[in-house]
């Protein structure tokens, strides 16, 4: 992304540093972080097959029609735009990596929403290593979900890389992380890690994710507001102003795709964001698609101010969501 783009949206590279002292010792699941849906699906190979965990009639369609298929598949599964150093430099402080093993043999893994990804998870992970170094104050959730075929054994080794490439970086689920505690202790990275099978001491279990699974702005706004008077979950959460396409849908709108659907429904969804309070009762993570095509990232960061000069009680200690 280039500088004038990013200064445009109001880039947020080190927002988390320059936050209150007031907020500084809250903890960060009542602050209000913002948070990429599918934050991989930038990199999306249209020459790949649509993945296994699809419909049997889109698979079927795939190996027949695969010139229209994937396209398809790819105008609307792809819901970011830019790599994840460009995402953290606009703010995003949580990454929805939906990981998986392509059909071809290869023992690398890659991301997959509908298709492939052409990047590859040691490439996105190594670059945000990068972005960390230079960005000492700011702390990263990496949500890793779905697991796309994968083995036993490639669950161990991606564990293993996990931890050896940001080692002291990772924050233990056992802990209750403010900004504060995390500076003190090198801290920039919470890993959380969508398996109840495999546990880790240093990874957390499964973020809950908010979504209303449709293409109607309006609609997701209802469930979202339902969902918050039955109360937030304990420890990290997401609101998720991101959309859902229907297989009814796309067949009405053939030549529409996700980016535009989005961006017809930004102004709704972000007017109702503006409208939120983080804190214990709170909003926590908000994920929205296309991250760098509005001020989403800015608007979120400053509901934060919204907790300085009244006082924000931590959650006890039992709300902490336990390791994976």
């Amino acid at each position: 992304m280039e500088d004038k783009q990013r200064e445009q949206l109001g880039g947020n590279p080190d927002w988390m540093s320059r936050l209150p002292e007031e907020l500084l010792d809250v903890p960060l699941w009542n602050l209000a972080l913002p948070g990429s849906h599918d934050s991989m699906s930038f990199s999306l190979d249209v020459s790949s097959p649509v993945v296994r965990s699809e419909s049997c009639f889109l698979r079927l369609t795939d190996r027949l029609f695969p010139c229209c298929t994937r396209p398809c598949v790819y105008r609307w599964a792809t819901t970011q735009l830019s790599v994840l150093s460009d995402q953290c430099d606009l703010g995003v402080r949580f990454l929805d990596l939906r990981i998986a093993r392509k059909p071809a043999g290869s023992s690398k893994l890659f991301f997959a929403h509908g298709i492939y990804t052409l990047i590859t998870v040691k490439e996105a992970l190594d670059e945000l290593a990068g972005w960390l170094d230079a960005h000492p104050k700011e702390i990263v959730i990496i949500a890793c979900s779905h697991f796309e075929s994968l083995s036993d054994e490639d669950h161990a080794h991606l564990m293993e890389f996990i931890l050896l490439l940001f080692r002291g970086k990772l924050c233990p689920p056992q802990e209750t992380p403010t900004l504060r505690s995390c500076w003190s202790k090198g801290q920039q990275v919470i890993v959380s890690y969508d398996d109840q099978e495999l546990q880790h001491p240093g990874l957390w279990n499964r973020i809950p994710y908010w979504y209303a699974n449709s293409p109607d702005p309006k609609k997701v706004i209802t469930y979202l507001e339902g969902q918050q008077r039955q109360g937030r979950p304990d420890g990290f959460y997401v609101t998720g102003l991101n959309l859902t396409e229907t297989m009814f849908y796309v067949f009405l709108h053939p030549f529409q795709s996700m980016r535009m659907l989005t961006l017809n429904s930004l102004s709704l969804l972000l007017h109702w964001a503006g409208e939120q309070q983080p804190g214990p009762e709170g909003v926590n993570i908000m994920c929205c698609d296309f991250v760098g095509m509005s001020e989403f990232c800015s608007l979120v960061v400053e509901l934060n101010y919204k907790l300085v000069g009244r006082a924000c009680r931590k959650l006890p200690a039992s709300s902490k969501i336990s390791a994976s």
